[in-house]
This record gives structure tokens, C-alpha cells and sequence, in this order.
């Protein structure tokens, strides 16, 4: 009490003491924090006095790689690369600025069963070759995967033994591979030639929805996509027309999409399916007149393809393709790439049918074709 009077004699303020106090607190506490809790601690591996490391696994491709066996810049993406490291957009909207984007172990296992990054496959060869990177792709398209017994033909709705005669396209009707008889069908179609009339009518046979698409289609539901499609929606061997084509290229400022309104007549395959209301496609069929190995990549990485039970697409080998760049040997791993990624997606091929031609990469080649159609069965759905 005496030092306490000598102290207000002085002129102190309690106000002042207790400030004096909340200062000292936050360091007691922890303090006693670090003394009760740090033995609980698992000890970390240090790289320096009082440095401790960290496992940090990025997903970002290595870049001017050229090496054999190592992955390089995937042609015809500088500029894309560039932009997307100026900013980084990441699922359900995030931004991250100028950032890198990093996973752990598990954040990597759940991505391997959903989106994907396309991974550049090794050189054919001991160096880049033109021959052996195509004989790899021709080899690669020609041999089915999987032989089934029982299959659909063109303009066939009737599951029969493979004819003895090569057909443009092929569905496999193995009973464990077809939509079942009490669940809804639903067929997608993305032609601009007509060539797809054969395909429509076997699935319209099937008693599938069906959607085709085409840019060109002047007799569409109000000339445009987003008046289209509710017309006839879920009217099974109906077609339902729509005057649209197929994105590649992901917009970097997402929208929910409505039910039945996409708003453009170019949009990603995922974006078509939430439009339409669609968790899943049974068959389908694609000639994009070599926008296809793009959009491949699309389907690869965004995780579409889960969601395709049968597809019929042509590749084209004439040129590179829509926004694909580099030299044709870096044109052509990059193709077989794109195929692997497809495998890995799920995809297994049943049968191919070879095109007219025998220019690829504007280079005429007696043993390959200018295209091909190919019939893949997705056995992981």
C-alpha cells in the first residue's frame, strides 16, 4: 500500500499499469504454449540451424525440356502457357494471381481420378523422327484394343457378329457395355457433313435422345443453340437440332449455365451437358475437321470423357490442327499424346476404318492415310 501511495504520488495511472500488463500477457501464454504442446510435435527434417523442409510436389510442366524422354513445352502453347502463369484460375471460381498452383500427395490422387493435366509422352525413337514418331501413331490407331462379339453397325439398331467386311464405325454391344433397358439413352452428335446420318439413325433406333449439333444447320430451333433445347427434350429417337459447334478453350470467367440457355453457339462439351441436364452420353459421334485433338485434350484434362460411355470420332493427319503448333515431329508425339490421354481416361479402341488419302502433315505417306475414323468403348464408367 505504501508503494502503491508513493507511486500515485508520483503521478502513475492505472490505466498505464494495466496496459503494461496486456502486453505481457500474449508472450506468457505463449510461451507456455510452445512448453506444454512442442514435445507433442512430430520432429521435422532440417535443412539449415533452425530451418525446417517441406515436401512440395508441383504440377507444373517442366519447360524448354528437350531432352530426350522429358516432357517440353506441348506444341502450339507458348502463348497460352504465359497467360495462364499471369493468372491461375482454379476450380469453383478462385484466382490465384501470378501464383503457381501446388498439390500434396493427396490432392494428386484425387485429381488422377477427375481432371487431368495431358502428359507428354517420350520420343519414339533416339532423337525426333518423322517416320517413327507416325509409325508409332499409325500402329497405335489401327489395332483394337478390344475385340467384342457382338456389335452395332451403321443404320443397325440389332446387335449382330462383326461383319466380315470393314465398316465406317463400329459400336461394341456387349450387354455390360449398353445403357440398360429402363434407364434413359442419350446420343450426342457433332457433324457439319452429313456424314453422320447413319450414326443418328441407329440411335435414334435405340430410343435415345438424341442431340446434333451443327454450326451450319439453318434449321435449328430458332437458329440458335439456346432456343434449341427444349425441343423435343428427352423425346427418345427424336433429334433434337442444334446450331452450335464444340469449344476447346476454357473461358477464364466461368458461369453457372442454366438449364436449357448456354448463350453461344461454342461451348465445351461440359458445358453442353449441364445445359441439357446431362450426367452422362451413351454415343457419341464427332468429325470436327481437325479441331479434334484439341478438343480431346479438353475432354482429357476437364474430366469429361468419365462421362462418355461410346465414341466415334475422325482424326485428321492432313495439318496439325486448330491452335496446334511446332515442328511435325513435336505435331506428331503430340497427337500420340493425346491418345495415350485417352487410354488413360478409360478409353479403349474397337475398331478403326482408314480414310481417303495418304497426306500427312502435307507430306504424302504410301503407308498411312489422310484420316481415320476410330470407335472407342469407355470401360471404366
Amino acid at each position: 500500500m505504501r508503494t502503491c501511495a508513493r507511486w500515485w504520488g508520483r503521478g502513475g495511472s492505472p490505466l498505464r499499469s494495466s496496459g503494461i500488463l496486456l502486453l505481457l500477457v500474449p508472450p506468457f501464454l505463449l510461451a507456455l504454449q510452445l512448453l506444454v504442446v512442442g514435445p507433442l510435435l512430430p520432429r521435422a527434417s532440417r535443412v539449415g540451424e533452425g530451418a525446417v523442409a517441406f515436401s512440395v510436389i508441383s504440377i507444373e510442366p517442366e519447360r524448354n525440356s528437350r531432352q530426350r524422354g522429358s516432357p517440353s513445352r506441348r506444341p502450339g502453347l507458348e502463348q497460352e502457357v504465359e497467360e495462364e502463369e499471369e493468372e491461375v484460375e482454379v476450380e469453383y471460381g478462385e484466382r490465384r494471381e501470378g501464383a503457381r498452383v501446388y498439390e500434396d500427395e493427396n490432392e494428386m490422387h484425387a485429381r488422377q481420378l477427375g481432371p487431368r493435366t495431358l502428359a507428354l509422352q517420350r520420343w519414339a525413337a533416339d532423337k525426333p523422327s518423322f517416320m517413327a514418331e507416325l509409325n508409332r501413331i499409325i500402329t497405335y490407331i489401327t489395332k483394337p484394343q478390344l475385340n467384342c462379339s457382338r456389335v452395332l453397325s451403321p443404320g443397325q439398331a440389332q446387335a449382330t457378329q462383326p461383319p466380315a467386311d470393314s465398316p465406317h464405325w463400329l459400336l461394341c454391344a456387349e450387354d455390360w457395355l449398353l445403357p440398360l433397358e429402363d434407364r434413359p439413352c442419350v446420343a450426342y452428335s457433332f457433324s457439319m457433313d452429313g456424314g453422320d446420318a447413319e450414326f443418328l439413325k441407329t440411335v435414334s433406333l435405340l430410343g435415345c435422345e438424341v442431340h446434333s449439333f451443327d454450326p451450319s444447320n439453318s434449321n435449328a430451333s430458332g437458329g440458335h443453340l439456346g432456343n434449341s433445347l427444349a425441343s423435343n427434350h428427352g423425346d427418345g429417337g427424336v433429334v433434337s437440332q442444334h446450331k452450335m459447334w464444340l469449344e476447346w478453350r476454357v473461358p477464364r470467367k466461368r458461369k453457372n449455365k442454366t438449364r436449357g440457355n448456354l448463350g453461344s453457339v461454342s461451348q465445351t462439351l461440359a458445358d453442353v451437358m449441364a445445359a441439357l441436364g446431362h450426367h452422362t452420353v451413351h454415343f457419341l459421334y464427332a468429325d470436327l475437321l481437325s479441331a479434334e485433338w484439341r478438343v480431346f485434350q479438353n475432354w482429357i484434362e476437364s474430366g469429361t470423357l468419365q462421362s462418355v460411355h461410346h465414341l466415334v470420332a475422325t482424326v485428321h493427319l492432313q495439318w496439325a490442327g486448330f491452335e496446334v503448333g511446332g515442328t511435325n515431329e513435336e505435331v506428331l508425339r503430340y497427337w500420340f499424346s493425346v491418345l495415350q490421354g485417352l487410354q488413360a481416361s478409360g478409353l479403349k479402341l474397337v475398331h478403326s476404318s482408314a480414310g481417303e488419302g495418304h497426306s500427312v502433315l502435307k507430306q504424302t505417306v504410301a503407308n498411312a492415310h489422310s484420316s481415320y475414323t476410330l470407335s472407342w468403348v469407355n470401360t471404366r464408367y
